[in-house]
């Protein structure tokens, strides 16, 4: 089956078997809901209704730079000053 060589999935003979006919099985139903009339249904991207729960966004002071570089193990030009990461120099 290309889709479990795509996905590289090892399946057995058994298991690519059961597999096809479980696919098949919904591309069929998936043409039953091609087949069906939904012109007049209105979309949705929930079965019921959603309430943001949320805070609402409120413009805050951040934090003072000069505090916060003054805590900083290292710093260099302004800017916190990290050890290279990858073996680089």
């Amino acid at each position: 089956m290309k889709v479990a060589y795509l996905a590289r999935l090892e399946l057995t003979a058994d298991e690519i078997e059961r597999a096809t006919d479980q696919l098949g099985d919904m591309l069929e139903h998936f043409a039953d809901i091609d087949a069906l009339d939904l012109d007049a249904v209105e979309p949705m991207t929930q079965p019921y209704p959603l309430v943001n729960v949320m805070r609402d966004d409120v413009v805050e002071p951040g934090l003072d730079r000069e505090a916060v570089l003054g805590v900083a193990p290292q710093v260099e030009d302004g800017r916190f000053r990290v050890p290279p990461t990858g073996g680089e120099a």
